[in-house]
């Protein structure tokens, strides 16, 4: 399957430096955390892979996982850690999360309606939720906004 890249992630997709959402996406939904140490030793065809390979029906994610550990013990010889319990707020429809009003102010953009928040889809939706958390680049948040035609 081909992966989905966001235009905001242009700068660094052709070399697959940073993760790009589709991975983090698939890395959440089989809770597993990958860290960019680990990742960047990963080769570019192994990284591609995780980008394209399906993992959505529970038969998929646990294939998913299990190419995961293996690709990640290959290249550091690491277990890769579960990422825990999360709160999957890019699932519900009918509240924009607190984080994503937050950061939209922050970034002195309108807030998002619940309507515009329910026309994107799921990768979008989760895209900004993660975009406006801390500790992540907050300069890709107003792109993603833009992108998805939300302001």
């Amino acid at each position: 399957m081909k992966p989905v890249y966001f235009n905001f992630e242009n700068d660094f997709v052709d070399t697959l430096r940073c993760i790009p959402m589709i991975v983090r996406y698939k890395l959440d939904t089989c809770d597993k955390k990958l860290q960019l140490p680990e990742w960047n030793k990963l080769h570019p065809e192994e990284k591609e892979l995780l980008a394209e390979l399906a993992c959505e029906s529970p038969r998929e994610i646990v294939l998913y996982q299990a190419k995961l550990d293996e690709i990640v013990w290959k290249r550091s010889q690491k277990n890769i850690k579960d990422l825990g319990k999360i709160d999957p707020s890019w699932e519900n429809l009918n509240d924009v999360p607190t984080e994503i009003q937050q950061k939209a102010q922050e970034w002195d953009c309108a807030p998002l309606t619940q309507p515009q928040w329910s026309s994107l889809n799921l990768l979008q939706r989760f895209a900004l939720v993660k975009l406006s958390r801390s500790g992540h680049e907050g300069e890709n948040f107003p792109k993603a906004l833009v992108e998805f035609g939300v302001v």
